[in-house]
């Protein structure tokens, strides 16, 4: 039987990466997203490279029902989901007195709600078939204390933690549950010229998004727990503790960042 991986947010950045690369090693996808037109381009051109089947779904993961939507899709159609790939994410820079309401659920309903509610779901047929992986991105901001991104950076902490807990729940049946803890990377997530982005790369701050998808890619299949792309974000992830509150809170006061606060 045909192997079939569900990826929500696939039409960009990290997600177009998990697509293409489950694509080229031959699964069958579902890839969903709200760009209707770019998600549906990108399921002819995998479909068509790759000889598989591609089923592009265009859903607003923010709604209340969507996780639900796309398990009846699935059903409907008899498709067996054996990788689930919760990727699909949005980023805020502002602190959260300034940040619109609309703009707090949204997160919240992205990277906590939908995502725990697909892992439901999905996770019970897998254990019914005592196999399958299920692939969670969450960042490195789920361990650093990080003005301006505090909802961002609070619902990370929770898709780490609901991970975690997941993965013990659902080993003894089959079922692998992966972490994933990127730091900075280059997508259209970072509103930055191309030559800093350049010059992030080079130095080692920022991952591209093919290399952050194969990296957490192969810890999947290999059973791993987590998987923290880049020397440099394990190096920041060593040290964020160690730093004081008050080395933070002098950051803060720096001219450029003050009339943030």
């Amino acid at each position: 039987m045909d192997k079939t991986a569900l990826i929500t947010g696939a039409s960009s950045g990290i997600g177009l990466c998990y697509a293409t690369q489950l694509a080229a090693a031959g699964y069958d996808l579902v890839i969903v997203s709200n760009e209707e037109e770019k998600n549906g381009a990108l399921a002819d051109k995998l479909g068509a490279l790759y000889s598989i089947k591609v089923y592009p779904v265009y859903k607003d993961l923010r709604s209340e029902y969507a996780a639900k939507e796309l398990y009846d899709f699935c059903h409907e159609r008899n498709l067996q989901i054996d990788i689930l790939i919760n990727n699909a994410g949005m980023l805020v820079f502002d602190t959260l007195s300034r940040t619109a309401d609309e703009k707090i659920d949204s997160i919240i309903s992205l990277h906590v709600k939908t995502p725990t509610m697909l892992c439901k779901l999905f996770s019970e047929q897998m254990k019914r078939r005592g196999g399958g992986h299920i692939l969670i991105m969450s960042s490195a901001t789920a361990r650093m204390p990080y003005p301006t991104i505090s909802v961002y950076g609070a619902t990370k902490s929770y898709m780490l933690n609901f991970a975690n807990s997941l993965r013990f729940e659902l080993r003894s049946h089959g079922v692998n549950v992966t972490a994933v803890l990127p730091g900075a990377v280059d997508t259209p997530l970072y509103n930055l010229p191309a030559g800093t982005r350049s010059l992030l790369r080079r130095l080692g701050v920022m991952n591209s998004p093919e290399k952050v998808a194969s990296g957490a890619l192969k810890a999947m299949f290999k059973g791993r727990k987590k998987y923290i792309p880049g020397f440099f974000t394990r190096f920041v992830l060593l040290i964020v503790p160690l730093i004081p509150d008050r080395v933070i809170r002098l950051i803060m006061k720096h001219p450029k960042l003050k009339h943030l606060f």
